[in-house]
C-alpha cells in the first residue's frame, strides 16, 4: 500500500519557525518566477533570429530558476537526497521513468537532474490547460515541454512532430514521465489492482500499473537521439511530503535509486516495450517493499548531489 502521508511537527515553535523560513523563500520563488516569465516574453524578440539563441536562453531561465528552489531547500534545510544503484554520466540525453506520490517528487527529480548538469533541459508531459497557467505554466511553454490533453487519438501526431524535431535539432534532453499517469493513493491504488487482474497482470502493492503507450512512443520517437532509459524509483522514509510540508523543510532526506539501460537494449515494437515497462514497475514495487521494511534501498549510495 502507499506510503501514508508525511505528519507535520506538532510543536508551536518548530512550527513557527519553519514558516518563518519556508514563507520568504515561497515569495522569493513566487516573485522571481513572474520576472522569468517576462524575460522569456522578451526572447520572442530573438526567436525569429536564431531558434538556437531562444532555446539556450530559456533554457538558462529553467536552470537558474529550478536551481534557486534546489538550493534553496539545501541552505536552508540541508535538504538531502539520497542515491543509490546505477551511475549515469553527466550530459547524457535520456528518458525518465519515475514513480509519483505528491508533488515534491518533482523538486526531487530536479536535483538530480541538476547533480548531472541537466536540469535546463528537462522535458515534462505536462496536461494542457496548464500551459495556459501564468509562472510555471508558461515557463514550460517557452522550454517545449510537451503539452497533452490525455486522448492520444489527439495527442500523437503533435508528440511524434515534436520528438523529430528534437532528433533533427540535436536538442539537449531528459525527458520525463510519471509513466503511472498520477499521483498514487489508497484509493487509486485499489481501481489499479483490479484493473490489473482484469488484464491477466501482477496486481503491484505500492506503485500504479504504469500507462504504456507514451512510453513506447517516446522510446520510439527519440532511438537514436537519447542513449538511455534512467528507471528512478523515489522514496519517503517517514511519510509522503505535500508541497507545503516541502517548502517548509519538514522531508529533509529523500531516497532515489538509479537503474540505467542503455536505448539499444530495448525492443523496438510497441508491444515488447508495453511489456518492458510494466516489468520494470514489477521491480520497481519490490524496490519500495525493500525500501519500508528497511528504510533504504538495496545497494550502496553513490553520491549525494549537490
Amino acid at each position: 500500500m502507499p506510503l501514508p502521508p508525511l505528519r507535520s511537527p506538532s510543536a508551536p515553535f518548530v512550527k513557527l519557525l519553519a514558516i518563518a523560513r519556508g514563507l520568504p523563500a515561497a515569495v522569493f520563488l513566487f516573485t522571481t518566477l513572474i520576472a522569468v516569465n517576462l524575460l522569456q516574453a522578451a526572447s520572442l524578440l530573438i526567436a525569429g533570429f536564431s531558434r538556437s539563441a531562444f532555446r539556450r536562453f530559456n533554457r538558462w531561465c529553467a536552470n537558474t530558476w529550478w536551481g534557486w528552489g534546489v538550493s534553496l531547500a539545501r541552505l536552508l534545510y540541508r535538504y538531502r537526497l539520497r542515491v543509490t544503484g546505477s551511475d549515469v554520466p553527466l550530459a547524457e540525453n535520456a528518458i525518465i521513468v519515475a514513480n509519483h506520490q505528491n508533488m515534491p517528487d518533482i523538486t526531487t527529480l530536479m536535483a538530480f537532474a541538476r547533480s548531472k548538469r541537466r536540469l535546463g533541459d528537462l522535458k515534462w508531459f505536462v496536461k494542457d490547460p496548464i500551459k495556459y497557467v501564468p509562472g510555471v505554466g508558461w515557463g514550460m511553454l517557452f522550454i517545449g515541454c510537451l503539452f497533452v490533453k490525455r486522448d492520444w487519438t489527439a495527442d500523437q501526431t503533435r508528440v511524434m512532430n515534436t520528438f523529430r524535431h528534437i532528433r533533427e535539432q540535436r536538442i539537449p534532453i531528459w525527458l520525463m514521465l510519471f509513466a503511472e499517469g498520477t499521483r498514487v493513493t489508497q484509493k487509486k491504488l485499489e481501481a489499479s489492482r483490479k484493473y490489473a487482474l482484469s488484464r491477466g497482470l501482477r496486481p503491484l502493492d505500492h506503485l500504479l500499473v504504469p500507462r504504456t503507450k507514451g512510453f513506447a512512443s517516446s522510446v520510439q520517437g527519440l532511438r537514436g537521439h537519447v542513449t538511455a532509459v534512467y528507471d528512478l524509483t523515489i522514496g519517503y522514509v517517514t511519510g509522503v511530503p505535500t508541497i507545503w510540508q516541502h517548502i517548509l523543510g519538514y522531508a529533509r532526506v529523500v531516497h532515489i535509486h538509479v537503474r540505467r539501460t542503455p536505448i539499444e537494449s530495448l525492443p523496438d515494437d510497441e508491444p515488447s516495450l508495453s511489456n518492458w515497462l510494466i516489468a520494470r514497475f514489477r521491480e520497481k514495487d519490490l524496490l519500495l517493499d525493500e525500501f519500508y521494511r528497511t528504510g533504504a534501498f538495496p545497494e550502496t549510495e553513490i553520491r549525494k548531489p549537490e
